[in-house]
Parts: C-alpha cells; sequence; structure tokens
C-alpha cells in the first residue's frame, strides 16, 4: 500500500537524553500553495533542534511534509506551524524551522522561526 500524506508526527524515545546534541534535517522537495494565487510554491525547509526525552521519526516527518502540498498558506503561517507542530510532538529543548521559498516573482522568502524550551 502506497504512503499518504498525514499531519500525524511519530517519534521515538532519545537515545542520550542526558546529553545535549542537535539533530539537523534538509527537506529541499518541500511545496505548498499560495493563497492569493493557488499558484505552486516551492521551499527548503531546515529543521534543527536538540532533542529532551523524544525525537521526530523522519517518515513521518516526511509525510506531514507532504500533507501541505495542497494548501493554501502564506509563508510565515507555513514556516510557524511546522515549527508548532514539532514542538508539540517532540517538547525539544529547542528548535529552529527555517523556510526558504524560491524566489517568485522577483522576491524570494526566508522565513525562521525559534522556540526555546522555557
Amino acid at each position: 500500500m502506497p504512503s499518504q500524506p498525514t499531519r500525524e508526527l511519530e517519534t521515538f524515545p532519545n537515545p542520550r537524553p542526558e546529553r545535549s546534541y542537535e539533530i539537523r534535517f534538509e527537506c529541499p522537495e518541500f511545496t505548498c500553495v499560495c493563497p492569493k494565487t493557488g499558484q505552486p510554491d516551492f521551499a527548503t525547509i531546515r529543521i534543527r533542534y536538540s532533542p529532551a526525552q523524544t525525537c521526530v521519526e523522519l517518515k513521518s516527518l516526511k509525510l506531514y511534509l507532504w500533507s501541505y502540498r495542497d494548501l493554501g498558506a502564506f509563508h510565515e503561517a507555513v514556516t510557524n506551524q511546522i515549527l508548532d507542530d514539532l514542538v508539540a510532538a517532540t517538547q525539544p529543548r529547542w528548535m529552529v524551522v527555517e523556510g526558504d521559498f524560491y524566489v517568485r516573482g522577483g522576491i524570494k522568502t526566508v522565513v525562521e522561526a525559534r522556540h526555546d524550551a522555557e
């Protein structure tokens, strides 16, 4: 059975929760839709975080990002929603999500959203 996009993020136990370390993901095939024009937007999503008790599982992350393909959303909203969902799923020490959107109409957009645990 082929995979389907999903908004569900799966996690697994951090193998070294006592250690502070960084995990980085680069997702160069992200797509969503401009809510004004309906045209596709293409971006590289970069995720950096320090896990506390759990880590995000990569296949679920791939299927989660795929779920944005037909969703109409502004770059700022998409980047912040990805951060919110990842933080809710993993409760990291800190996390940064960067949406690096390709040029459209002569304008390149980069949105960076941050979370620091309190």
